[in-house]
């Protein structure tokens, strides 16, 4: 999991959260708990987008958006990669 600033890089949000998963269940479980975790904080989601079984769900909060890949579509999109002018704010393997 990787937590980047992008706020000087980009206008249209504060923070990219970006996740793996091992499998499509995985990653439908962990965009339903953020989703209802979030929410009990008063947050809610602006967009949703893409489906576990594609590999990629982005759940849109407006500040923040967080990626959640299978480990194949995240090492193919290397978002970290794609956006590394943001600031790492947390890193964790």
């Amino acid at each position: 999991m990787i937590l980047l600033d992008i706020r000087d890089v980009t206008a249209f949000a504060d923070y990219f959260v970006i996740c793996s998963a091992n499998n499509s269940r995985q990653i439908q479980a962990i965009a339903d708990t953020i989703d209802e975790e979030l929410g009990k904080q008063g947050a809610k989601v602006l967009h949703r987008e893409g489906v576990a079984e594609t590999g990629w769900v982005l759940l849109d909060f407006g500040d923040v958006i967080v990626h959640i890949f299978g480990a194949k579509e995240r090492e193919y999109y290397r978002l970290e990669r794609l956006w590394n002018e943001a600031k790492t704010v947390v890193y964790l393997q």
